[in-house]
């Protein structure tokens, strides 16, 4: 399969904050990616330099087999991005601030214009001035805007900031039809982390500059969506027992004494042995569902004794 974009090492300082530490990853044509990460996780900083809007202090990519600083820079083209807020001309109208990208980034074809304005479903507004426009349809506007140079990446920094839960769905069905019928890579990072599990094919975690995992949907369906949930009338002892008899589970303690334990359903008949030999009364037992803020908390340290 064709890696799209591939970097090792990459670091970004700024006098004594690291923004990216030693980031590695590879992405591979046609799959969507949710990156996920805190404010301040260097996010923004790592689409910026992919984009050819910052430098790294360190390390290398390829983007879509260039490596040389002159082919990069002809093959960022064919890369479509929005990052922290579409850029757009105000007083121009939605046609206008797409044929004006569409010169910018040198797409020859004149029709390109109006195939992306019907593509994000701006057509029958494309008269409106930028100014006059609601959010979701200035979110749309400057993903037509990232698409009129025939993209093979899409980078979008928060896409669906501000959005009412309708345009989200909307935004939702429209990149995935966009990676669908166009082949298209997508990387795209949000806070709504619910919207990039029902978007996202693969998640890359990035926590204080560093990836910390990179799971595709159906390993992190696995990982994320089910754990025991154990309470019982010694918490502390309890924790003892799952330390000590079984150091490959990772679990949390919540504030109410409620112990989680994330491990698959065939565990518990173990687990309920060890914690019974010791003399602890279990009062309750049973499997529930994580989501995905609450793996993503688990990760970056929380309460988990990783």
């Amino acid at each position: 399969m064709e890696t799209i974009l591939e970097t090792r090492g990459l670091s970004k300082k700024y006098r004594n904050n690291t923004a990216l530490d030693d980031v590695s990853i590879s992405l591979k044509k046609g799959h969507i990616y949710g990156f996920i990460g805190e404010n301040g996780a260097g996010k923004s900083t790592f689409m910026k330099i992919v984009s050819g809007l910052a430098f790294p202090t360190s390390g290398e990519f390829s983007l879509m087999g260039a490596t040389d600083p002159k082919e990069v820079g002809k093959k960022r083209r064919k890369v479509g991005t929005m990052i922290e807020a579409p850029a757009l001309y105000p007083s121009y109208t939605i046609r206008q601030n797409v044929e004006m990208q569409r010169v910018i980034v040198g797409n020859p074809d004149a029709s390109a214009t109006d195939r992306v304005i019907e593509m994000v479903g701006l057509t029958q507004d494309s008269g409106k001035k930028a100014k006059n426009l609601s959010m979701g349809m200035k979110q749309r506007l400057g993903i037509a805007i990232a698409m009129v140079g025939d993209p093979k990446l899409l980078i979008l920094d928060e896409p669906i900031n501000g959005l009412d839960p309708k345009n989200i769905v909307s935004l939702r069905n429209l990149l995935t039809q966009l990676n669908e019928k166009q082949d298209l890579t997508i990387f795209v990072s949000s806070h709504i982390l619910s919207e990039l599990y029902l978007l996202a094919t693969d998640y890359i975690f990035i926590h204080k500059g560093r990836i910390i995992e990179t799971v595709t949907h159906e390993e992190l369906e696995e990982k994320c969506s089910r754990y025991i949930s154990l309470k019982t009338g010694d918490t502390p002892e309890t924790v003892t027992v799952i330390e000590s008899a079984f150091p490959d589970i990772s679990y949390r303690v919540e504030p109410d004494g409620t112990i989680r334990v994330y491990a698959s359903a065939d565990r518990i008949p173990e687990l309920s042995a060890r914690i019974t030999e010791r003399g602890i009364v279990i009062t309750g037992l049973s499997m529930k569902e994580q989501t995905l803020e609450e793996y993503f908390m688990t990760i970056i340290g929380g309460d988990n004794n990783g």
